[in-house]
């Protein structure tokens, strides 16, 4: 009996020790070791996906569980990390001074740039990010007012053998009165470490600061607090940039060769690795992966055996060629983990396809990266063939066209970059009426919507179609009143009558902007809609402040000379209901290039051909008032109020850079009559000589500020129907129109 105890205690102990060693894991690969060693044995682990039969080489296994080109453990990593940024595990909370932010309020967040010290070494890339800030709107020449503090001393490049490194940076901050530990700071940098490791070392402690840095691995990125920025050339514009290479709907999705990469093979150091491997790939057909070793300065004494063939099939490719008939583009890590291929690849709507494990992409608070790239893994690159390959082609479709909304919206210039990191952080402070992930995600993006006017997606015109909300059905009409009222049979007199009598009238509001005092309620004429009279300081752009007394999402803008019939009205108010993101109205305007000027032009010459709708007779969405006052910079503004003119032309330059879109011609009686002035008023403005010329330049000045052109050409009118048929009266809706 003891016997049959011994037997089935020593069988259960075997049966343990079976599941022991098939499904123990590490334990069981320790115990092997243990036991060979003792034996003087090698016994082979079983076989996995690193297995060098299964996996062709291109990397040691002892490569693949480290980080390309570096001995150092992730705990030394760490610790190195830590002896220099020693605040690493900050946030907001426990980081940064709100107070200084809130104290006014919304207005509240303000940027303070320090002066630049005589004989100090600025790059183009940062001179460019410091004008970037200087002419926002959140700009502060008075370090009491500000919530942010950026350094003149240039802190892009801090790789020692760069002729841009500024040394003794550590020492001068600590002697600003206003440095405080970093708190509150904001430092911009591209390039950190040096050769051959290439680390995140910056060579000072920037504290509390905030990090605004490209290249950012994800174990050192403070979630919330570090902004991730993307790695730009010294030739990134400073305003507007390139528009995408993407037509839009281009059919078919696909280009002539699926997978490219054409750049330098590092033979040594951190990133060859990758770049060495890249070759694998090649076919030559549908895959082209090139590489040279031709760079450097003794590239030749490290060059090996596939040197000279890789230099030659590198020579037979055109590089911009390959950007523009690439489906995907492969974006390997270069020295640091970002790459100039990043932003290029964008641009040219060739899908991203990353190859940089532990990279923090740009911006990735708040974008969501997997609708534009795909992110591929350093140690698998044999399997980004069949990976891309799976992609269908309405994947590949939306993913290019992500590409041209994320590169348009945020990326395209340096100005863009900048505003993006300064709209994350003030999302940050102003936490409660931040923007959500679909305003940054979906066009016009984020730097368009502004959330002190609203946090819901269904007050903004750009967002109806796409959520399927329709627009109000009633307008407020705004009279831009310049002329004294000294008789009743005034244009303006007529206006009120024709406006008010519209169906989806909701309240008539007149900016009064001459120099005489506005009349008394009893010398207007009664309407069956609100009146009110408002005082427009004089300003030319008081007609597009944000009034809190409009109500409705339409807003009818009217000069007081304006003639129009009702129906008129009602059309081009249905009109603009299917075209609520856009200007609909009634006088056209152009522009165009002049080649011998070198400049741009303006006409008001009546062509099929159209680019603006003047403002003296259009609807758009109340949210342009606000998007006029608080986006635009002051300096616009101002130049408008002074010449009083202009701001129609702003106003066409503003929409169409929100929608990429042309403004809406509706149909019309018959082209408008300049009237004569009445008795004792100001003289229409066009009889000046000047204001044509004015006009031009304004142009010029605006496309100068947004850093291109957005005004776009259309001939797209849109006529009542049977409009000037020759069909009875009485089957036509607006039958008015064609009496005069």
């Amino acid at each position: 009996m003891q016997a049959r105890k011994k037997y089935g205690l020593l069988g259960l102990c075997a049966c343990c020790w079976l599941v022991f060693f098939f499904w123990g894991g590490g334990a069981q690969l320790r115990l092997l070791r243990l036991l060979t060693r003792q034996r003087g044995e090698v016994v082979r682990p079983w076989p996995n996906w690193t297995d060098r039969a299964l996996l062709p080489r291109y990397a040691h296994l002892d490569e693949l569980q480290t980080d390309p080109g570096t001995a150092e453990s992730p705990r030394q990593r760490r610790q190195a990390w830590s002896a220099i940024y020693k605040d690493s595990r900050c946030r907001m909370e426990t980081c940064f001074d709100f107070s200084r932010c809130r104290r006014r309020g919304r207005e509240g967040f303000r940027v303070y740039i320090y002066p630049s010290e005589k004989n100090d070494r600025v790059s183009e890339s940062y001179r460019k990010i410091l004008t970037s800030i200087a002419e926002s709107r959140y700009y502060t020449s008075d370090p009491r007012e500000a919530c942010l503090f950026v350094l003149g001393i240039d802190t892009l490049d801090r790789d020692q053998l760069s002729g841009q490194f500024v040394p003794n940076v550590d020492e001068r901050i600590r002697g600003y009165p206003l440095w405080n530990d970093g708190r509150n700071h904001l430092i911009f940098n591209l390039y950190s470490g040096t050769w051959p490791n290439y680390t995140e070392d910056l060579g000072f402690n920037i504290g509390q600061a905030i990090l605004a840095k490209a290249s950012l691995n994800t174990e050192h990125f403070r979630p919330g607090f570090d902004v991730s920025i993307p790695l730009f050339s010294k030739d990134h514009p400073q305003k507007g940039g390139e528009r995408g290479w993407l037509v839009r709907n281009t059919i078919p999705p696909r280009r002539k060769y699926l997978l490219m990469f054409k750049g330098k093979r590092y033979l040594t150091g951190i990133g060859s690795d990758t770049r060495n491997a890249l070759h694998h790939i090649h076919n030559g057909k549908d895959i082209v992966s090139l590489t040279t070793c031709r760079h450097g300065k003794d590239w030749e004494k490290h060059k090996d055996t596939r040197c000279d063939h890789d230099n030659l099939e590198y020579e037979r490719f055109d590089y911009q060629e390959l950007l523009h008939n690439s489906t995907f583009c492969l974006v390997p890590r270069g020295r640091r983990l970002g790459s100039f291929r990043f932003l290029e690849s964008l641009q040219a709507a060739c899908i991203p396809v990353l190859l940089s494990n532990g990279w923090e992409l740009p911006f990735s608070d708040v974008i969501q990266w997997n609708q534009a790239v795909i992110e591929g893994d350093e140690r698998l690159l044999l399997q980004v063939p069949s990976t891309v390959r799976a992609v269908g082609n309405e994947r590949v479709l939306a993913l290019r066209q992500r590409t041209q909304m994320l590169w348009e919206a945020y990326l395209s210039s340096v100005d863009k970059i900048v505003l993006t990191t300064l709209e994350i952080i003030k999302d940050r402070v102003f936490s409660h009426i931040s923007r959500n992930k679909y305003m940054w995600n979906s066009l016009p993006g984020g730097l368009l919507v502004l959330p002190e006017y609203s946090t819901h997606l269904t007050h903004f015109p750009f967002y109806y179609l796409e959520l399927g909300v329709s627009p109000g059905q009633e307008f407020t009409a705004v009279i831009h009143a310049v002329s004294p009222l000294v008789s009743q049979s005034q244009p303006i007199m007529k206006l009120l009558q024709v406006v008010s009598k519209s169906k989806y009238c909701s309240q008539i509001i007149i900016l009064w902007n001459s120099e005489k005092p506005p009349p008394g309620r009893s010398k207007w004429p009664p309407m069956p809609v609100p009146l009110t009279v408002t005082d427009g300081r004089r300003k030319t752009t008081s007609r597009f402040l944000p009034h809190v007394a409009i109500e409705t999402e339409a807003v009818l803008s009217l000069d007081e000379d304006t003639v129009l019939l009702t129906s008129e009205v009602n059309f081009a108010f249905s009109v603009w209901r299917s075209f609520p993101e856009r200007i609909v109205g009634y006088p056209p305007r152009s522009h165009f290039w002049d080649p011998l000027k070198r400049a741009w032009g303006y006409t008001s010459k009546w062509t099929n051909d159209y680019s603006i709708v003047l403002t003296g007779a259009a609807f758009y969405h109340r949210y342009y008032h606000y998007l006029f006052t608080h986006y635009l910079p002051q300096s616009l503004r101002t130049l408008v109020d002074r010449t009083s003119n202009c701001e129609d032309i702003l106003m066409n330059f503003l929409v169409s850079a929100v929608t990429r879109l042309p403004p809406i011609k509706v149909a019309q009686r018959k082209q408008y009559k300049e009237l004569p002035s009445p008795q004792g008023t100001k003289s229409v403005p066009w009889a000046n000589p000047e204001h044509f010329n004015q006009r031009q330049e304004c142009v010029n000045t605006f496309a100068n500020w947004f850093g291109y052109m957005p005004l776009v050409h259309s001939q797209f009118r849109l006529d009542p129907v049977l409009f000037k048929d020759q069909v009875s009266v009485l089957r036509k809706k607006y039958k008015d129109l064609e009496r005069a």
